[in-house]
């Protein structure tokens, strides 16, 4: 510590013996520094506040319905983006401040003055934004920063809009993919189902329910055939242990009507039937009546010729005068019987074998089933994924079409403008009050840096212990200056003039300070 300070007292008396030389620097640069604070241009500073409300009523009600984008976290990046290339160049034609340039120079440096000066202030997170512009004429501050809050506003809501839109035109875009992709995949299905149709239907899935409901029905036909055959065996056994009977010569009514004729006892029958229905709705005088009543008298002489002209051939055959054969009603029922069941065996068979060519073909596409399967479960995968993509962007599009008509409706952020911009009636800049004191200062320091700089050059040793650290030699002695009167009187005459003059220097800053507080009292 001592030697630190054995050294600053060298280099201080080193630096006095130039103090001249620092205090005329520093009456050069002080009345330079004081001009300079005092011909600095004022700046003008206007500033608007704007408050961001992003909470809404409908928020909470369409939660889940309609997409709600973070709209704190869009605007605080607007308001740091805000201050941007395009902005500004917008900012200077809506303010036209670019009136008079002319250059692309001046523009270039107008652009970035502009820039420089304007700055976006955050209030916490309340949302509360100061927008600030500083200008050296207080109407044009006020201008800018009202095209600058015009900005603000207009950029968030067009952004908003712009965002919306280009959102619903992807989403519309790929919708309709989706509607290509998923029509080209529901022909491939249907292709796919048109050429295995006859193989196993529906795609494998249900190739062992077809092959066991195939397997049911030829079973249920095969029993329903031997059914059929054993009621048809059993009508020829009755058919052949039936005897034929002898009809009488003179066959009364009542035996007439027990012989069959079945082509006239159908008809007879089915007159009959129509006779008694007509005989519930009209009387026996009745037109249709007594022409029903005349087909059948018709129809039973015709019955009685048949008769009579089957007991002549019987006769002409050798059959006996008083007798003849004809078929027994039974007998005749039988043959009806056994020719309808001679049908149902007939059709049964028939069945059987369709039944039984399908259990052979299923049988035979049983080798395609495994690759069938795969090719079904691919489509079906890819069908599902695509169409499950595509109701989920329709139901995007429907939530961002929803949140469209929200934002429209009530709006999602409301710009409330708090304090207006005004025209400065008092410039913030430059702070004269500080600068005038800092130019003293700077004025003095730069004579003390002159006084250092000149002892470094023209060095001087102060003591011999300088001169012994500096040359390394030994010093044997020194020879001290007798002061005289004279020699005092003029040392002391030197310190006063030197110090009148730094004070000189310090009052007329102090001086010119005051002034300037008097001023800005006035």
């Amino acid at each position: 510590m001592e030697d630190i300070l054995r050294q600053l007292s060298i280099v201080l008396r080193s630096m006095w013996l130039y103090r001249w030389w620092g205090l005329a620097v520093a009456w050069i640069v002080g009345p330079i520094a004081a001009a300079t604070v005092y011909m600095l241009p004022d700046r003008y500073e206007s500033s608007a506040r704007v408050y961001v409300d992003t909470q809404s009523i409908l928020k909470p009600l369409m939660s889940g319905l309609a997409v709600q984008p973070n709209v704190d976290q869009q605007i605080s990046i607007l308001s740091r983006t805000l201050i941007s290339r395009p902005n500004v160049e917008k900012l200077i034609r809506m303010a036209d401040l670019d009136l008079s340039v002319k250059s692309k120079e001046e523009r270039e440096a107008l652009i970035a003055s502009v820039t420089k000066a304007l700055e976006i202030r955050v209030a916490g997170r309340d949302n509360l934004y100061t927008l600030v512009y500083t200008d050296t004429d207080a109407e044009r501050a006020k201008r800018v920063v009202q095209s600058l809050v015009s900005m603000f506003v207009e950029s968030g809501l067009g952004d908003k809009r712009k965002d919306s839109d280009v959102a619903r035109k992807f989403i519309e875009e790929q919708i309709k993919s989706y509607e290509q992709k998923l029509e080209e995949a529901e022909n491939r299905l249907k292709e796919y189902k048109l050429r295995n149709l006859n193989s196993i239907g529906g795609g494998g899935r249900d190739y062992f329910g077809k092959m066991n409901e195939a397997n049911d029905q030829l079973n249920q036909a095969k029993l329903a055939l031997r059914e059929a055959e054993q009621s048809r065996d059993s009508l020829k056994r009755q058919i052949t242990g039936e005897e034929p009977v002898l009809l009488p010569e003179n066959p009364s009514s009542a035996a007439l009507s027990s012989i069959s004729v079945p082509d006239l006892d159908g008809r007879i029958d089915a007159l009959k039937k129509n006779l008694d229905t007509l005989l519930q709705r009209y009387t026996e005088q009745h037109p249709d009546v007594v022409g029903a009543r005349r087909m059948i008298e018709n129809l039973e002489a015709q019955k009685a010729k048949e008769v009579q002209a089957r007991r002549k051939a019987a006769a002409s055959g050798g059959a006996t005068p008083v007798t003849s054969v004809n078929s027994n009603p039974v007998y005749q029922q039988l043959k009806m019987s056994l020719a309808e069941a001679e049908a149902n065996v007939a059709s049964l068979q028939a069945r059987v074998a369709e039944y039984e060519n399908r259990v052979k073909t299923l049988a035979a596409s049983s080798r395609m089933l495994p690759q069938l399967e795969t090719e079904y479960t691919q489509l079906n995968r890819d069908y599902d994924v695509n169409k499950r993509n595509y109701d989920a962007l329709v139901a995007r599009r429907e939530s961002a079409a929803m949140a469209v008509e929200m934002g429209a409706t009530s709006g999602v952020a409301d710009f409330r403008l708090i304090d207006p911009p005004t025209v400065p009636s008092k410039p913030t800049a430059p702070n004269r009050l500080l600068l005038m004191p800092a130019g003293g200062g700077v004025a003095l320091l730069v004579g003390a840096v002159v006084a250092f700089l000149m002892s470094q050059i023209r060095p001087t040793f102060a003591d011999t212990y300088a001169l012994r650290e500096t040359t390394g030699l030994a010093v044997l002695g020194s020879v001290s200056r007798l002061a005289d009167a004279d020699w005092l009187r003029k040392q002391r005459r030197g310190k006063i003039a030197f110090l009148a003059g730094v004070g000189v220097l310090v009052g007329l800053f102090g001086a010119m300070t005051v002034s300037l507080v008097l001023a800005r009292m006035a």
